[in-house]
């Protein structure tokens, strides 16, 4: 063989032994790498105010998108029928009443307590870069006169969040916002980035609530794919929670419709606008490609208030039947979970913390007590959790005589719930007051409290158990 052709073949085998290598080396670290994780939350969603789920009304193409190409979970509980207390259980992945939380908080003396072990600070020491973007509404978010947060509450960075946007939340600058119906149209200039006050000359100070809040994670996603490191962003919509307020254009026009309300007209908009920034959030991820190995989940913190869409399900916001803690859920990890799923399978907030921690190959630690379970194997397309498997699953909720609808609360009213399987039991302050069959009546017309003595006694007994187990308020 000449000389020439000798250092062809040589040249030609060292090329593919480097391809080889490349490919071999890429399609490993493939295999081994930890997903990015994407958390969307709405706020007052109702069960069914996307497309996907039977909204007459809004159009949500991009997070349609989201179910089909990965799972639509039909029966999935928010913690609580108000927000702080769901907010608790999806950090942590515990009842919220273990730390205290029994309503709403009121921007003024309440928060989760910095002892409670949050997703975020598991997936940071697990190496994850972390970002909160978005309402908080779990204290820590007051700022004195230089605008610099105070350090006597814990806020997002305590939690777990390395970075974070959001807005202050005090009063009175809130309450005044929210009658003056600012909140989302000034939104920017009361933003709160990384412990200190966003100021006029920042880009973000003019901007509407909901591209603030877009658009921010949407920088990070930038910021955080040219690292070496995963990322778990933790985006809270305001949205569709009063006030309403009208989107920009083209969401404003685009939502016209006759014989509506203009409350319902502004509800609309805000739905379909945020659906569009949902879209571009997956155009960047796309753009960027890693949308594959990005796990990316949208649910609602509770019910719906005044203008969402229940269906028939009964009550709303503040009420623990099923249209106050009902809502939807759509999740998509193209690496690990097979498109087109709608499963019936019960779920709850409670088990986000262990599903994310379950993706990310993290262990959770032996000491940390949970009352989630990861429903990562089932959306994979395994069984899913038995009914013994995961027990009786409970929700407190300190007494809201008023629904947050057009209509009056159902009463009997109820402070707790136990559910067990399909059967539910609701409670005023231990008592049992209701028993209904979710299954055969999803809709909780029809109370057979009377009909099951045992089951009624059982579940009783597990409530009044659960209502006295330590608690962890600080």
């Amino acid at each position: 063989m000449n000389r020439s052709r000798l250092g062809c073949v040589r040249t030609t085998v060292t090329c593919l032994v480097l391809l080889s290598a490349l490919f071999g080396s890429v399609g490993m670290a493939h295999a081994s790498e930890k997903p990015n994780i994407i958390l969307l939350l709405a706020d007052d969603l109702g069960y069914g105010d996307l497309s996907c789920f039977g909204s007459p009304a809004v159009k949500t193409p991009h997070l349609d998108r989201l179910a089909s190409e990965g799972a639509r979970l039909t029966r999935f509980y928010a913690g609580s029928a108000v927000c702080s207390p769901t907010r608790a259980s999806v950090l942590t992945g515990r009842y919220p009443l273990r730390f205290g939380i029994t309503k709403h908080f009121n921007d003024v003396n309440r928060w989760l307590p910095e002892s409670a072990t949050t997703v975020a600070e598991l997936l940071s020491d697990a190496g994850y870069n972390t970002a909160h973007v978005g309402k908080w509404h779990l204290g820590g978010l007051h700022v004195d006169q230089q605008g610099r947060r105070l350090d006597n509450q814990p806020g997002p960075r305590q939690h777990g969040f390395q970075f974070y946007q959001t807005q202050i939340e005090q009063q009175p600058l809130r309450g005044r916002m929210g009658r003056e119906r600012t909140l989302f149209r000034q939104g920017g200039t009361v933003l709160l980035r990384n412990d200190l006050r966003v100021g006029e000359d920042d880009t973000y100070h003019s901007k509407h609530l909901t591209d603030a809040n877009g658009d921010y994670a949407m920088e990070l996603i930038e910021k955080f794919s040219a690292d070496q490191k995963p990322f778990f962003i933790n985006l809270w919509w305001l949205v569709p929670h009063k006030p309403y307020e009208p989107a920009p254009e083209p969401h404003w026009s685009a939502t016209a419709a006759d014989g509506i309300s203009d409350d319902q007209h502004r509800f609309r908009s805000m739905v379909e606008h945020m659906d569009a920034k949902v879209g571009l959030l997956l155009a960047k991820l796309d753009e960027l490609g890693i949308a594959d190995n990005t796990l990316v989940l949208f649910t609602s913190d509770n019910g719906a208030a005044f203008e969402g869409y229940l269906g028939e399900l009964k009550g709303g916001k503040t009420d623990l039947h099923d249209g106050g803690i009902r809502v939807p859920m759509v999740v998509r990890w193209p690496a690990a979970i097979p498109s087109g799923q709608t499963s019936d399978a019960f779920g709850h907030t409670n088990d986000l913390l262990p599903t994310f921690c379950d993706a990310a190959g993290v262990e959770l630690p032996s000491e940390l007590p949970l009352d989630g379970m990861s429903l990562l194997p089932h959306l994979k397309g395994g069984p899913a959790p038995s009914v013994d498997a995961r027990g009786t699953v409970f929700w407190q909720l300190d007494l809201y005589k008023h629904l947050q609808r057009h209509y009056p609360k159902p009463k009997p009213f109820a402070t707790e719930v136990a559910m067990r399987g399909k059967w539910k039991l609701l409670a005023l302050r231990g008592q049992p007051v209701e028993l209904f069959d979710v299954e055969a009546d999803p809709n909780e017309q029809r109370n057979i409290i009377d009909d099951h003595p045992d089951l009624v006694a059982s579940l009783t007994d597990q409530l009044e158990q659960w209502l006295n187990a330590p608690r962890t308020p600080k």
